[in-house]
């Protein structure tokens, strides 16, 4: 079966394993059900995610200039404590600022190549967790918008990273960490000015991905290189399709690629 389309983030689905769904054009792909499957790429152009162009994809599945130009793309979004809508400041669009920053963020602990902490609004949860391929997450704080958010990430991250090592991740082989243990250690590094949105009682959740087998030494397909990619799928992890030859295929970071996807039995 043939589907193109431009390439946009897997949607997701929690269940034990996760389940996986990608559009493209006007087809939906359960792409949990194409493990064992022999599946080609292949890259056929650009689309800017936000204003259509064709030029080469700058960052994010933007374009050069939407991705200077639009609100999705601003620095307040990697860095939550440079938000400002908590102060009728405008970044680049106020009223979507508002709309994304006044809002209820999880700080949160989660395992999937090491202990990191993070930040995420508290409807993308659990998506966030599976989109970096954690095995495990852990709520540490909610908060009432993003900046309060940002200046807990920014305390904690001086005593655990808040970067995952995405050939790790793949891997499938990180430890198993208390998470619990670990919220206790670093809630006496919280600033003062949320100390009272900790949460003492959560519980960690556990996540499966459908991977049947995982990469011992990943190495990361450039579509736009290698126009043209034929293998059998074993897994998806994160937002990232696993190929049987050790192939990884990273779906987040190719947003905004017009592909060709064929599926063979």
């Amino acid at each position: 079966m043939l589907y193109q389309g431009v390439l946009t983030k897997m949607q997701t689905e929690f269940s034990q394993p996760i389940k996986y769904y990608l559009t493209l054009g006007n087809e939906l792909i359960q792409v949990h059900q194409l493990i064992h499957k022999k599946i080609t790429l292949e890259f056929a152009g650009y689309a800017c995610l936000n204003c259509g162009s064709d030029e080469t994809t700058f960052r994010q599945g933007f374009c050069k200039s939407c991705f200077f130009e639009q609100p999705q793309t601003a620095d307040w979004i990697m860095r939550p404590e440079l938000s400002k809508a908590h102060l009728g400041v405008e970044d680049r669009d106020l009223d979507f600022e508002k709309k994304v920053q006044l809002q209820p963020h999880i700080v949160y602990l989660a395992n999937s190549s090491n202990i990191k902490v993070g930040v995420t609004r508290k409807t993308q949860v659990p998506t966030r967790w599976i989109d970096q391929g954690a095995q495990e997450a852990l709520e540490i704080l909610e908060v009432p918008n993003r900046y309060l958010a940002g200046v807990a990430e920014v305390a904690l991250k001086q005593f655990v990273s808040d970067k995952t090592n995405w050939r790790e991740m793949l891997k499938g082989d990180a430890a198993s960490e208390d998470l619990k243990t670990w919220r206790h250690q670093l809630s006496k590094h919280l600033p003062d000015e949320v100390q009272s949105y900790f949460l003492a009682n959560k519980e960690p959740l556990n996540l499966k991905f459908p991977v049947q087998k995982y990469p011992e030494k990943p190495k990361s397909l450039n579509l736009t290189k290698t126009t043209q990619f034929n293998g059998a799928l074993v897994g998806i992890k994160g937002q990232y399709l696993i190929f049987e030859d050790d192939t990884v295929f990273n779906i987040r970071s190719n947003e905004g690629l017009v592909i060709k996807l064929n599926v063979s039995a």
